[in-house]
């Protein structure tokens, strides 16, 4: 086993425990400190609150450092689809742990969180990426996927706001709606066209010839399937911003028509 081999297996095993130890102690132990409201969940609500609490942690982490390496790793940059892949790998293993360790909580609290696309974007996102943890290939692709966690904290901070019952109109609520779609929007839905405009500058070169079918078939289709889902998440949260959007004119009346979270 080479040392790059062994780097990423490592960090995948470091990762999957890290996320799993968030999971099952530090949240709630945190949560509890800092929460209040916390404590008056039911189990249910404490399991899902434990799972995006890891779920932002993550997206931090793996998001932040993804802005980084797309604006300064110059060995994928100059090669999309071959460039020397040291860091954008080991960004991929951190988000591979998480993305097992995720699998597993799901498993094991289905009824309460089980959800079948988040089976389905994590398993599509794992078969991707095994490609660039042991073979290099499409780093920068990789990564480029990788930017899509930025939206997550805002999802999961809508989702904290409703549990801990914040007026649907408060405006906690509708400053984080309206950045969660705006955010949502420009990593996972304007990101699309530049992404399958690249890809088909690649048809036919040599380097992507170099990747073979199977990689060729894998980059194509995973995509597919995630942006597919994207598009759909993409409109149930347009849907709401709307909602948003209009309680904004309502703001724009004489003060008194909006107070507390509640139309008078």
């Amino acid at each position: 086993m080479d040392t790059n081999t062994s780097v990423v297996i490592s960090t995948v095993l470091v990762s999957f425990c890290a996320f799993q130890l968030l999971f099952h102690f530090v949240s709630h132990w945190f949560s509890a400190r800092v929460s209040p409201g916390f404590k008056r969940l039911s189990f249910e609500k404490k399991i899902e609150w434990n799972s995006r609490v890891v779920s932002t942690l993550h997206s931090l982490v793996v998001g932040g450092f993804s802005v980084y390496n797309y604006f300064f790793d110059e060995a994928t940059i100059r090669d999309p689809l071959w460039g020397d892949p040291s860091l954008v790998r080991l960004n991929v293993a951190i988000a591979s742990g998480y993305l097992i360790s995720d699998l597993l909580i799901l498993v094991l609290y289905w009824r309460v969180i089980g959800d079948k696309y988040f089976v389905i974007h994590h398993c599509a996102s794992l078969f991707a990426f095994h490609f660039i943890l042991r073979d290099g290939k499409l780093a920068y692709i990789g990564n480029f996927r990788l930017l899509a966690e930025l939206s997550s904290p805002f999802v999961n901070q809508r989702w904290f706001l409703e549990a801990l019952r914040y007026p649907k109109f408060s405006r906690a609520n509708v400053v984080n709606g309206i950045l969660m779609t705006v955010v949502f929007f420009v990593v996972r839905i304007a990101t699309i066209p530049p992404l399958y405009s690249f890809m088909y500058s690649t048809f036919g070169t040599e380097p992507y010839e170099r990747l073979g079918r199977e990689v060729q078939c894998t980059w194509l289709v995973s995509c597919a399937v995630l942006d597919v889902m994207n598009i759909m998440w993409m409109v149930k949260i347009s849907k709401g911003c709307l909602k948003v959007i209009s309680l904004l004119r309502q703001e724009e009346k004489p003060r008194g028509s909006l107070q507390n979270g509640k139309l008078d």
